[in-house]
């Protein structure tokens, strides 16, 4: 866990498997492949900053779901 990235984390600490993260963000109008996604998360590909914010939009959701106050910045936040 000590090597985790902050979207690692942020599925583990919302339950989110990658199936599912991916799931979401597809819902959202993600446009990436299931293996570009986690290969995002796990920090080993870049995704544009649109793609960014639709992976983040779709955690920052489920921290919502879980009532929780936890939310990642945006990539066009930063």
């Amino acid at each position: 866990m000590g090597n985790e990235t902050p979207l690692e984390r942020a599925c583990r600490d919302t339950g989110l498997s990658s199936g599912d993260l991916w799931l979401r963000y597809f819902a959202l109008g993600g446009n990436a492949a299931p293996v570009e996604v986690r290969a995002h998360v796990c920090g080993g590909a870049e995704l544009t900053s649109a793609e960014k914010d639709v992976v983040i939009q779709a955690i920052n959701e489920r921290y919502m779901e879980l009532g929780r106050p936890n939310r990642l910045p945006y990539a066009t936040e930063v």
